[in-house]
């Protein structure tokens, strides 16, 4: 009988052991950095969220609500929008929140990312509806901008902060893609035509240039190669008429030694080598008999 009570005992007191923990560990909640508890109390909201750290709760009176408040990011799928102009296009984005209240993101909606997906669709749609085709293919940032404005006015009161929208891709129609196509082969050429263009434009201009340099070294060279030669000319000059003056001078200082019979023999070897051709015409100047005279003269003296 002890026995059997004894076991009863025990079993007794392992059940309450058993719900002890049970009770603690519903009690206690550890709570990271990152999050936060929205705890209901009796279904009415605490005033605070808790943590982090070390949170007691009481078990079934205060009902714990997990809010992360990192940001995240969200992917809206493929979105079939229409343009201004009436041109199909699919764009798929990304679209990055943070929770700034934890509180109002749990009473406010009763699941914000699925509410603020369904709304940045039909945002999206909006927001397309109301651009050209050309402008949705050129300004992303654009785009980017309006929508990120747009779920941010519809998250705030939520108490999520949208802090930034990404176009992940556009899907333009397919003969808007074939046209796409063209225009960039077309592009292409015409950028090889100017770049060939260019290439023959400077090509030309350094030919020319170097012809311009050839010709300006050539007339220099020819200029440098005329001073020159009239620098030699000039020296070849000055030389030859120093050669003459020195040569006149000496033939000045012998005539000053040579007597008027000296010349007159002179004057008649002269006078005998000009008869020595049988064409040669005598001719007797004017002086001829003063300086017989002469001759005679002093020959007698003699």
């Amino acid at each position: 009988m002890f026995e059997a009570l004894g076991g009863s005992l025990v079993c007794i007191v392992g059940a309450f052991l058993i719900i002890g923990v049970i009770v603690l560990f519903n009690m206690i909640r550890i709570v990271p950095e990152y999050q936060r508890l929205v705890v209901f109390r009796l279904g009415r909201v605490m005033s605070k969220p808790q943590g982090p750290g070390l949170v007691l709760l009481i078990p079934g009176v205060d009902r714990p609500v997990r809010v992360d408040l990192r940001e995240q990011v969200r992917e809206v799928p493929q979105q079939t929008s229409i343009t201004k102009d009436n041109a199909p296009i699919s764009i798929d984005f990304l679209w990055y929140f943070k929770v700034l209240e934890p509180s109002m993101s749990v009473l406010q909606v009763t699941n914000f990312e699925a509410a603020a997906a369904g709304i940045a669709a039909t945002t999206l749609r909006a927001v397309i509806g109301g651009i050209p085709l050309d402008d949705v293919l050129s300004q992303r940032e654009h785009i980017n901008t309006m929508l990120r404005t747009r779920l941010d006015e519809v998250t705030e009161r939520w108490g999520v902060k949208v802090t930034n929208v990404e176009i992940r891709e556009i899907v333009p129609p397919r003969d808007v893609q074939d046209a796409m196509n063209r225009q960039m082969s077309a592009e292409r050429v015409r950028r090889a035509l100017v770049t060939e263009s260019m290439g023959d434009q400077e090509a030309a201009i350094n030919r020319a240039e170097g012809t311009k340099q050839a010709a300006i070294l050539s007339a220099q060279g020819e200029r440098q190669s005329n001073i020159l030669r009239a620098e030699g000319d000039k020296e070849a000059q000055l030389l030859r008429a120093q050669g003459f003056a020195t040569a006149l001078d000496a033939i000045f200082n012998s005539a000053k030694a040579v007597d008027q019979k000296t010349m007159t023999l002179q004057y008649f070897e002269t006078l005998k080598s000009i008869g020595m051709s049988p064409s040669t015409k005598y001719i007797f100047p004017m002086e001829f008999t003063s300086m017989l005279d002469n001759f005679i003269n002093k020959g007698s003296k003699g």
